[in-house]
């Protein structure tokens, strides 16, 4: 059985690492593992490989900075989806808005359903990581 790639979607607006209130990073961190845990059933943990991690933020107004969300989701798959998050060799975060006109024609069918909902959210995807070269 292939565990990846693998895609999911965080029906929330997500929390800020550099939030004030920690006890809500840390809710958040939770609810990110529990809506992971939905869709990775019967996969064991990833232990040696190098992995990419994109995100993909559907945003209103306001939207939390994009850097500041992508820790608080890896250390919420850590020992689940992956071992460490030392694996996650490579990133790749967009923040989008809902208001945005965005052709939907290649993107994930996940993705194309979380924009008709209309509400803030997060694609997550972990694939195998690609040569340097593909990202250049």
């Amino acid at each position: 059985m292939r565990i990846i790639p693998f895609e999911f979607l965080i029906p929330r607006r997500p929390v800020s690492l550099q939030t004030k209130k920690k006890e809500n990073l840390q809710a958040w961190k939770n609810f990110v593992r529990v809506e992971a845990q939905k869709v990775w059933t019967d996969r064991s943990v990833i232990k040696n490989s190098d992995l990419q991690l994109t995100l993909v933020y559907l945003c209103d107004d306001f939207p939390a900075d994009t850097d500041n969300i992508i820790k608080p989701i890896q250390d919420a798959l850590v020992g689940l989806v992956f071992e460490d998050d030392s694996l996650v060799s490579d990133v790749d975060s967009h923040r989008r808005f809902l208001s945005d006109s965005i052709d939907r024609i290649n993107l994930p069918s996940l993705l194309q359903r979380a924009m008709d909902t209309g509400k803030e959210c997060v694609y997550v995807k972990i694939s195998e990581s690609q040569p340097l070269e593909k990202y250049l």
